[in-house]
């Protein structure tokens, strides 16, 4: 009998550690599906992207029900084998400075946890029968800075992510029953083109490994947590920081 092809809903692919998502799950035969606000980018790294593209405005709560419907249809198999949420947005200032919990107004707060904390809750609940039927994975992308005040990583952003960490156990809890594992990720000073200026000052002072994390190594590590030897890893959140929230 063929092995059934494994399929990815992925979000927040445009860059980063989801470029290295989708180079490290493409490289192991997974059909990979990728979200975004933006249409497909041609500067993303990988053929035929542009066909397993689902253009989705996740901070559209009101429009996801439909876009959802929209992304199902993709799934002609019927199944979805892992949904991993990567996309967040986290606001600066107007000349690039930390938004506080002083000066960050609401509508910035309901739009960071539109995207950042509401929609891996409702793509994951919209999705539920297709990772049921492959007994699923969800890998959550939280953030060293849901666990400690971040330099950079401004007040909405911080709480949103602390929130998706308590709903991903939640969520573990919930969806376990179904055969569904859920876990997260929670990623510190990623080598990628969003680091701050000063990024440099943490990595000497913080980080014991003295070095920036590589995508390819988060990457690696969610493909662990969509694997079989992860098999009996649930509600987990591992930290991938070179040790800076020691």
């Amino acid at each position: 009998m063929a092995e059934v092809e494994k399929t990815l809903v992925l979000t927040g692919a445009s860059r980063g550690i989801g470029h290295a998502t989708v180079k490290r799950f493409s490289a192991a035969g997974w059909r990979v599906i990728t979200v975004s606000r933006q249409a497909f980018s041609e500067d993303c790294p990988w053929e035929g992207g542009a066909e397993s593209h689902v253009q989705i405005d996740l901070a559209d709560r009101a429009g996801l029900p439909n876009a959802i419907q929209n992304l199902r249809r993709r799934l002609a198999s019927g199944r979805l084998d892992a949904l991993v949420n990567n996309a967040g947005i986290s606001p600066k200032g107007a000349d690039g400075q930390r938004l506080g919990s002083l000066d960050t107004d609401i509508d910035t707060w309901q739009t960071v946890f539109d995207v950042n904390f509401f929609a891996p809750l409702l793509l994951a609940r919209g999705m539920v029968e297709e990772l049921r039927t492959a007994k699923g994975s969800v890998v959550n992308v939280t953030s060293i800075a849901g666990s400690r005040v971040h330099p950079f990583a401004g007040a909405a952003y911080a709480t949103a992510k602390a929130a998706l960490a308590a709903l991903t156990r939640e969520m573990a809890h919930d969806f376990g029953p179904l055969g569904i594992r859920v876990n997260a990720i929670a990623p510190g000073e990623i080598d990628t083109a969003i680091l701050s200026p000063g990024t440099e000052e943490i990595v000497e002072r913080e980080i014991p490994l003295r070095r920036l994390g590589r995508p390819e190594e988060v990457a690696a590590t969610i493909y662990f947590l969509c694997s079989p030897p992860s098999s009996y890893v649930n509600g987990a959140e591992i930290h991938i920081n070179g040790g800076q929230h020691v």
